[in-house]
């Protein structure tokens, strides 16, 4: 208050309303804020209206979220498998066991049981023993069939710093005629992904590639060359995927981030994705969220100019808490169900499948349940 005093006459004022005008209007001591350094260009945010400043906050989140939606497509490869699922449900006849343990936080071993099928051309029944070891940068994977005396392995491998993925799959029988080695490698940038393929299958060499390109937020197209030297034959394939998002989100809600530590629910939208080749024709899958988590929908229609054969099927997932129902209808009346429901509330609990495949017009049924259990 010494600065008060020192511009008039300190007994003209009380104390009192020195203290009081004090914390009411701006004292001479106080520093004003520095200038903005020489040669900057930035505004300062108090020179600005309260109405752009928030216009520009705006416009820098919505940079934002469109620059986090613009992201890697993913593999090639599992570009429709997510459309897929809804219209080919894994059904099956017999019994089938799945029993896991995870013997470390990196190994993991199951045992698969199949008893009492008639889907396999040779046997009645079938044990496989799965092992695979997993961590951050790697992936090792083998396969046993002790009757058949097979062995199938994978190994992936992280190079680069996550932006190569190098693989390697092997296939070991003893008559030795479905012998199989492929190499490969993922390289994946900001908005693409590519895959080089090389190896040998039936004795003969196999080679390809395949390039994945996200072409806005919702639009993306990519194709792929392979040659088989079993048959001598060039294949080639092509891909275009759209996605329709939710009515006023202009960033699929896919990309969002939820809260942290949940998935963040698939919002309602629809995708559109097209594939052509020269062997099988063009097919088109179409899948619709109608309930984010709760109900989907999906079809595929394929048609194949060269033997003007054509297919449709449709299909349906419903969802609940600890349920799932899988439902879906060809052309021809065929239909597939799958329910798997978990028998208890705890994270862990034995899971229960009921399959069903109806063929009306051949008269035939098949049905299965399974059961997979985690020690």
């Amino acid at each position: 208050m010494g600065a008060v005093g020192s511009k008039g006459n300190s007994s003209a004022i009380p104390r009192s309303s020195v203290s009081f005008f004090s914390n009411t209007t701006q004292c001479d001591d106080v520093a004003p804020p520095p200038p903005p350094p020489p040669g900057s260009t930035e505004p300062s945010s108090q020179s600005l209206p309260v109405s752009e400043s928030t216009e520009a906050e705006d416009s820098i989140a919505k940079a934002a979220a469109l620059a986090s939606a613009y992201t890697n497509p993913g593999p090639y490869e599992m570009a429709s498998n997510d459309a897929k699922r809804l219209v080919m449900v894994d059904t099956y006849d017999g019994f089938r066991c799945d029993i896991s343990k995870q013997l470390s936080p990196y190994m993991a071993v199951v045992h698969n049981f199949w008893l009492g099928t008639n889907m396999l051309q040779d046997r009645k029944r079938t044990y496989t023993w799965v092992t695979q070891v997993a961590d951050d940068k790697s992936l090792y994977m083998a396969r046993v069939d002790p009757e058949r005396l097979s062995v199938d392995g994978r190994i992936h491998r992280s190079i680069l710093g996550g932006l190569a993925m190098c693989k390697l799959q092997l296939g070991l029988s003893p008559e030795g005629q479905g012998d199989q080695c492929l190499a490969e490698c993922d390289i994946s940038g900001q908005t693409w992904t590519a895959n080089l393929k090389y190896g040998s299958a039936a004795g003969a060499l196999m080679y390809g590639c395949n390039f994945y390109q996200a072409i806005t937020p919702n639009l993306s197209m990519g194709g792929e060359g392979m040659y088989i030297g079993a048959n001598q034959t060039l294949a080639s394939s092509y891909l275009l995927k759209y996605t329709i998002p939710a009515e006023g989100d202009e960033v699929p809600e896919t990309k969002k981030a939820g809260p942290p530590g949940m998935i963040a629910p698939e919002p309602p939208s629809s995708t559109i994705i097209a594939n052509f080749s020269a062997t099988q024709g063009l097919t088109l899958n179409y899948k619709r969220v109608v309930t984010p988590s709760r109900v989907t929908l999906g079809a595929e229609l394929s048609a194949n100019p060269m033997t003007l054969e054509s297919a449709v099927i449709l299909g349906a997932e419903f969802q609940w808490s600890r349920s799932k129902l899988q439902v879906a209808v060809d052309g021809s009346m065929k239909m597939q169900s799958a329910l798997e429901t978990k028998l208890g509330k705890e994270p862990g609990q034995p899971k229960l499948t009921l399959t069903a495949d109806l063929d009306h017009f051949k008269d035939e049924m098949r049905f299965g349940y399974g059961l997979s259990l985690d020690g």
